[in-house]
């Protein structure tokens, strides 16, 4: 995974610093078409933090279940 993607804090991340979680988006080029990856990684560590990342429709539909308070 590349270290030159834009890290954020996730909205749903306490103020307090003690659940945050940062993502970044990227966008990959093959033979079939863009494919869009959505990293995640938990802040405290930063750039020492594990990270794994998932295709972006996955990710947004973790979100809508999330969403539902499950």
């Amino acid at each position: 995974m590349s270290d030159e993607l834009s890290w954020f804090k996730s909205s749903y991340s306490d103020s307090e610093g003690s659940a945050c979680l940062e993502v970044a988006h990227a966008a990959h080029e093959s033979s079939h078409g863009t494919n869009r990856t959505v990293h995640v990684r938990d802040s405290k560590l930063g750039a020492r933090s594990p990270r794994f990342a998932v295709p972006a429709d996955a990710w947004t539909a973790f979100l809508a279940y999330a969403g539902l308070g499950a």
